[in-house]
């Protein structure tokens, strides 16, 4: 009788997983189960969706293979609900632009929602986006943005890069560094209201736990994260490290804001952050705006990374290329010679007399493609995308790649060719497939910070230094990816002219 009673308990148990089982199957069927005319994709698995099929070293040159395969419009499974990326150049700028207004909200994330990350700038949406985005622009403005005086910040910050390589008595270093903390302190002293030497240690390492941050943000551990938070949440393991990462780079705001709040002189707006609580008191009636502390403190976190990150990737690119291409760097210390010469440092004011010099440091941010997969956007509402319906709420990519090496707009796409930006008098030439900085209503913020700095601190250093491998290293265009594409880390030389 005791055989049977455990045969009929284990049949019943059988039963109940069993059960479980295919109801959660039915469930992830239904639950993932693409919309009617939605663009085709990989076929996806039960709970971990392409997961499979995706490697995260190379997922650039995955997605280029899926648009072979399913067209220029297509849908892939890892974020956790699907993603429709967008191919080519014509193809993203049809729809940033022309239905700019349905794509301009950005999706709601759970690894964005559980470190608030989406109380800033870069990830809200709506009523407080608008308002936020604005006053930053203004402010910005205020504070020299494409304006004489912030080019003499920008300057004497050139000079301080040079010493501080200068320093280095052309012995084998990796540049990262000098150059994030440089980079950084232009947008340092515009919501800080000051910069930090480069023997800062404890800048040093914030700046680092930046470049942790936004690492594993883009890695596979935060796609994990997305497709699973009700697990994620609950167990411990490396994704634990992004949350820690984010509560010391919102702890130095904190701080920061708190040394403004203690001197703050509402008559005498010292940088961004003053500016902001100056906002606050006029806007104390307009709580949808988000003018508080909080928010004070997630939006200009957001300056900063944003501020530091882009441009001091693109700079690291710009000067790995010149080790790889010793020739290119030869002609655009040519150039600066002839044009700036010695004894005085470049001005922006230079740049239109300097077209081969501009076209490298475009060509620097065609072919480094720091931003492959830009940032997600989301639909506002039903819509479609050439023949395809795309529900609301559905997050779409631009896919940067397929842009920036359109076989369609780039003469050799796949080589590193200043000529692209170059006509056949050897004059400057905009390309409408440059888009670096994205387009739309999302349009990067600091695009016109973005360029004066890259074209400053670029010719800046290759006049002061010619830069070259260490010797017997051959020069690697490897990269890691994360939040952006950056090079694996490299050792060069910088050796004074």
């Amino acid at each position: 009788m005791a055989t049977i009673e455990n045969l009929l308990e284990l049949v019943d148990i059988k039963s109940c997983l069993l059960f479980l089982s295919i109801f959660l199957l039915v469930f992830e069927y239904i639950r993932t189960k693409p919309p009617k005319n939605f663009p085709p994709g990989p076929r996806s698995l039960p709970f971990i969706g392409d997961l499979l099929y995706i490697d995260f070293n190379n997922v650039q040159l995955q997605f280029a293979q899926f648009a072979e395969q399913y067209g220029p419009v297509f849908s892939v499974n890892f974020f956790g609900p699907r993603l429709v990326v967008l191919n080519g150049h014509k193809l993203v700028r049809e729809i940033y632009i022309h239905q700019g207004e349905i794509f301009t909200d950005r999706p709601s994330l759970p690894l964005f929602t559980d470190t608030e990350e989406d109380k800033g700038l870069i990830l809200s949406n709506g009523y407080f986006w608008k308002q936020q985005r604005r006053f930053a622009l203004h402010t910005l403005r205020n504070f020299g943005l494409g304006k004489r005086s912030l080019e003499l910040s920008i300057i004497q910050e050139c000079r301080y890069l040079n010493e501080a390589f200068l320093n280095e008595q052309g012995k084998s270093v990796d540049p990262q560094w000098l150059i994030n903390n440089a980079v950084s302190n232009i947008i340092s002293v515009l919501v800080f209201g000051d910069r930090f030497e480069y023997t800062n240690n404890d800048f040093q390492s914030l700046l680092k736990n930046v470049n942790e941050l936004l690492f594993l943000q883009g890695g596979v551990l935060a796609q994990l994260y997305n497709m699973f938070p009700w697990v994620m949440r609950r167990v411990p393991g490396p994704h634990r490290r992004i949350f820690s990462l984010t509560d010391t780079l919102i702890a130095f705001v904190k701080k920061k804001i708190d040394d403004h709040l203690a001197d703050y002189d509402p008559s005498a707006s010292r940088d961004y952050i003053d500016c902001f609580l100056a906002e606050m008191e006029k806007r104390k009636d307009d709580e949808a705006a988000g003018f508080n502390l909080e928010r004070l403190c997630f939006c200009t976190l957001d300056l900063f990374i944003a501020g530091t990150e882009t441009t001091s990737t693109t700079l690291y690119w710009g000067l790995l290329y010149m080790i790889k291409y010793p020739e290119i760097q030869r002609k655009v210390q040519e150039e600066i010679d002839r044009v700036v010469g010695s004894s005085r440092q470049p001005s922006v004011a230079d740049r239109e007399n300097m077209p081969y010099t501009d076209a490298v440091i475009h060509e620097t941010q065609r072919f480094g493609n720091i931003i492959p997969f830009n940032l997600g956007r989301c639909a506002t509402k039903d819509t479609q995308i050439n023949d395809y319906s795309i529900p609301k709420g559905t997050m779409v990519v631009g896919f940067l790649t397929s842009v920036l090496f359109d076989e369609t707009e780039w003469e050799t796409p796949h080589s590193f060719n200043p000529g692209h930006f170059l006509d056949e008098e050897g004059k400057f030439r905009r390309r409408e497939a440059f888009l670096p900085f994205s387009l739309g209503k999302r349009v990067c913020l600091g695009e016109q910070l973005g360029r004066m700095e890259l074209f400053l601190f670029f010719t800046s250093l290759l006049q002061r230094f010619s830069f070259s491998a260490p010797d017997g290293v051959e020069p690697s265009l490897d990269y890691k990816l994360g939040t952006t594409l950056s090079p694996k880390p490299y050792q060069l030389c910088a050796i004074p002219r």
